[in-house]
């Protein structure tokens, strides 16, 4: 057996587009504390237009904005779209005003930096410490296809080659799984190498099948939110039940919307925290699981981010591990707490495979080891995770459930025409896995993330009463339903008038410095549907009525410029204004 003391990492960045939370193996900072990803794809954003709106009007929108909606992420609704470089902060800031745009983010990238390591450990302290062996008597993983989204994973390694699946590679849109930097087979090892066969380490759930997605390029370097986001579906669609992602990414929106469609097949995804050893600000999410790290004391390590993501923590700290090429190593980093604590979510699975993904939290939650101050806290989550409780839990579990959820419906108004916007609230005792739109018993469209929204084109039907019913399901397969009646009043004449449009500041003519405040109001005989501003042609701000936008002319060249709106209703009239500025 091929063994190491000590595992040395260069400087690598899993560039895993994203802002949600992928994990890393280093103790370096693992992603940015801000809401914007540090690096994103040149020329491209993701944008999830409300559920309901007719594809040939999302479209119209985005070339509006000089975009083009070139493809659609597997089994989302969401978009990747096509626009010049050096534009993809202005148009995605301009697209989350438009009312009928659910999000729309940069298509990130995450930075992994360099993990510290320690001489490996000579057994498996993590598993004792997270009572995994008392939890074996009872499920060892059997049945259940853990699924790695990673760098790949080295299918040859002898403590694992028996327990691969076939995988896929969403960076080149192939099958090829092959681990191209190290820490995917370091991730398998920790969540699932095979046990009980007299050959270097056992994974927590040993008896799990490993299901390796690989979304990075050949270097390991770089891969994107919207690789993350189609190995989920793929993931989910080839029968995984859990998912790994041991970097930080929940806070990208198209992922949590990709973890939703996993955990509506059945599936639950876990992420890691981070290794930057500051806090952070980003919120917990309700579609994944994110885990920090611990040492052999039960003590949060040091390098391990912590705030209000943490929901629970694991053992990260000398976890001894499979390492590409055959060998076996110790290594640090929330990229192992989390591959550990999906060993126990399978464990959990195996025992009980009725389990649905709500349950899954609130046992994960509630078996846990309280460390820290009493009850959750930012350091530790809800505690340890502690793998006898969960699994004992699981087993005894009643998956039945007969509670329907709660919906209510936030009436457009009682008079509705063109396209509106629905919003419903929906809740359940366990938790809601989709909302469908019926407008006259005729589905319209489904939303599986809340905040649950919709766009719905009036013209599609003719003038008069119709009924509106949004239904809530759950995981069970319990529904709710919340009814409302309105009346479709599409004028039968064509509307030939264009809106009016007015720059209320700058004036025509004036000379501007530093700040300049720019001001926009537009009206129309039915209703503005969109406000574009643009300065020297470049889009600065867009919305649905007035806007205000403050322009740094600072950066700009002495001389003339200007500045013009174009105000757009519903039949497609439109209005333009412009007034020239001098710097």
């Amino acid at each position: 057996m091929k063994t190491i003391s000590t595992i040395q990492f260069a400087k690598t960045r899993l560039a895993v587009a994203a802002t949600l939370a992928i994990g890393t193996v280093m103790a370096a900072p693992a992603f940015a504390q801000t809401d914007e990803p540090a690096q994103w794809a040149s020329g491209r954003i993701l944008v999830s237009p409300k559920a309901g709106l007719p594809e040939a009007a999302f479209k119209k929108l985005i070339k509006e904005h000089g975009g083009n909606a070139s493809r659609k992420l597997n089994g989302l609704n969401v978009y990747v779209v096509e626009l010049n470089p050096g534009r993809e902060k202005a148009m995605a800031q301009a697209l989350k005003g438009n009312k009928h745009v659910k999000f729309a983010e940069l298509d990130g990238v995450v930075q992994m930096a360099q993990t510290p390591v320690d001489t490996y450990y000579a057994n498996e302290w993590h598993q004792a410490k997270i009572q995994a062996p008392a939890a074996w008597d009872m499920a060892t993983g059997s049945g259940i296809t853990i699924a790695i989204l990673d760098t790949g994973v080295d299918a040859a390694h002898p403590d694992l080659a028996a327990r691969i699946v076939p995988g896929w590679n969403t960076y080149d849109n192939n099958s090829n799984t092959t681990d191209v930097f190290g820490h995917g087979t370091m991730v398998a090892g920790a969540a699932a190498a095979i046990g009980n066969n007299s050959v270097g380490v056992a994974g927590t759930a040993w008896n799990a099948k490993i299901m390796p997605m690989r979304i990075s390029d050949t270097s390991g370097n770089i891969a994107y939110y919207s690789m993350v986001a189609s190995a989920l579906t793929w993931a989910a669609d080839h029968g995984a039940r859990v998912a790994n992602i041991s970097y930080t990414v929940q806070h990208v929106a198209a992922i949590q919307t990709a973890a939703q469609y996993m955990r509506n097949k059945g599936g639950y995804v876990v992420t890691s925290a981070g290794n930057t050893g500051a806090v952070s600000t980003a919120a917990t999410s309700n579609t994944m699981l994110t885990v920090g790290a611990t040492d052999a004391n039960d003590v949060r390590a040091g390098w391990s981010t912590y705030g209000a993501l943490v929901d629970v923590s694991a053992p990260g700290v000398g976890i001894y591990s499979t390492l590409k090429g055959g060998g076996y190593g110790a290594v640090n980093g929330t990229s192992f707490s989390s591959p550990i604590t999906a060993g126990v979510v399978a464990l959990m699975l195996s025992a009980n495979p009725a389990l649905k993904p709500d349950q899954i939290d609130s046992i994960l939650l509630s078996t846990v080891d309280d460390l820290g101050a009493a009850g959750r806290d930012d350091y530790y989550g809800a505690g340890r995770v502690n793998a006898y409780r969960a699994v004992s839990a699981a087993k005894s579990a009643v998956t039945s459930d007969t509670q329907a959820p709660t919906v209510a419906i936030a009436s457009p108004g009682s008079t509705v025409k063109g396209t509106v916007n629905i919003n419903v609230t929906a809740n359940d005792n366990l938790g809601v896995s989709r909302v469908e739109l019926y407008v006259g018993g005729t589905l319209v469209a489904t939303d599986t993330t809340g905040p649950y929204s919709f766009s719905w084109d009036t013209t599609g039907r003719a003038d008069g009463a119709v009924s509106v019913v949004a239904k809530a399901y759950d995981s069970s397969g319990n529904v709710g339903s919340s009814t409302i009646n309105v009346t479709v009043a599409n004028t039968t004449t064509t509307d030939v008038t264009p809106p009016t449009v007015t720059i209320t500041n700058p004036t025509s003519g004036s000379m501007v410095s530093g700040n300049v405040n720019i001001g926009v109001s537009a009206s129309d005989n039915v209703a503005v549907s969109s406000v574009s501003l643009y300065v020297d042609g470049v889009l600065k701000a867009s919305g649905n009525g007035s806007i205000t936008y403050t322009w740094n002319s600072r950066k700009e060249a002495s001389g003339a410029h200007t500045v013009q709106a174009v105000a757009r209703d519903a039949a497609g009239n439109s209005t333009t204004k412009s007034v020239q500025v001098y710097k």
